[in-house]
């Protein structure tokens, strides 16, 4: 490890458990709780479902920042401002609702989706900001490689290979895969509240004095090193086969949360104002034929 350079460590590790959802179809995770605002901040929530078409109507967001990656399947995406897209497995989509939007996602026809989405709060200058989407998609996504070891850059930067994707927070995104017995090490900004999901197999995460096992399934959130000058993750792969996880790391952004239903914002007022625009039609049409 570089001079300066704080270690992250494993504070905690989630285990949630699969639900039933909106029906018998739909199956969910909440890998991120919604409510834990100031210990979370800037992410608001994280789920995963596993749903077919039909299981999510149109909806509308505001305040907020919406990604969608795929793991199995595909989810056909429209919104009211006109984009449309779709996003298969290892692909994701950036939305950025800002001041108003209603979107569509689901399957198409016959296809069980399983999605990972988290919620990304917007600072209160940017919560009614123009709605913007971007697709990532595996032809434009810049990779890391290393021997035993891909680094798939979504949003941010590992090592000297960069995402475009534009932020309104700044954002880390890496897929990481790993070979058997493989290790590598992910530097984060020191500014950045981090946690790593696991997607397959079994790993360790490094600490300062001893691993942290994790396996498929699990949460692992790292501590915080606001006074750093820089920090990185430890990850090490098990003799048992690949080990997959997403790292994701934000700048907190220390401002008041009000949540209702799909609208983030920073107070009552603002969300019943919300709500008033929504029922007016200010947040576009969306026929979901």
């Amino acid at each position: 490890m570089s001079e300066g350079i704080v270690q992250r460590n494993v504070v905690r590790i989630d285990d949630p458990r699969v639900e039933v959802g909106m029906h018998a179809l739909h199956r969910v995770r909440a890998l991120v709780k919604p409510g834990n605002w100031a210990e979370t901040d800037p992410f608001l929530l994280l789920m995963e479902d596993w749903f077919p078409r039909g299981t999510f109507g149109p909806h509308p967001h505001r305040g907020i920042e919406t990604v969608t990656y795929v793991l199995e399947g595909e989810v056909e995406h429209r919104d009211s401002r006109g984009h449309t897209g779709s996003i298969r497995p290892g692909e994701a989509q950036w939305m950025t609702a800002g001041r108003g939007l209603l979107h569509s996602e689901a399957p198409p026809e016959g296809v069980l989706a399983h999605c990972l989405q988290l919620w990304v709060n917007l600072p209160a200058d940017l919560k009614m900001t123009e709605p913007r989407y971007q697709d990532l998609t595996a032809a434009t996504l810049p990779v890391r490689r290393e021997p035993g070891a891909e680094i798939t850059v979504f949003s941010g930067a590992s090592g000297e290979v960069r995402a475009e994707t534009l932020n309104h927070v700044p954002v880390t995104m890496l897929r990481v895969r790993l070979e058997p017995e493989a290790s590598t090490a992910l530097a984060l900004p020191s500014d950045q509240r981090a946690f790593l999901v696991t997607l397959s197999g079994e790993g360790r995460v490094a600490g300062d004095d001893e691993d942290t096992p994790v396996r498929a399934g699990q949460v692992a959130w790292l501590s915080d090193t606001p006074s750093a000058s820089g920090s990185e993750v430890g990850v090490h792969a098990s003799s048992d086969g690949p080990f997959e996880i997403i790292l994701f790391g934000g700048r907190p952004l220390g401002e008041p949360v009000v949540a209702r239903g799909p609208f983030v914002m920073n107070t009552e007022a603002q969300i019943r104002e919300a709500y008033r625009d929504f029922m007016a039609g200010r947040f576009g049409t969306l026929d979901d034929s």
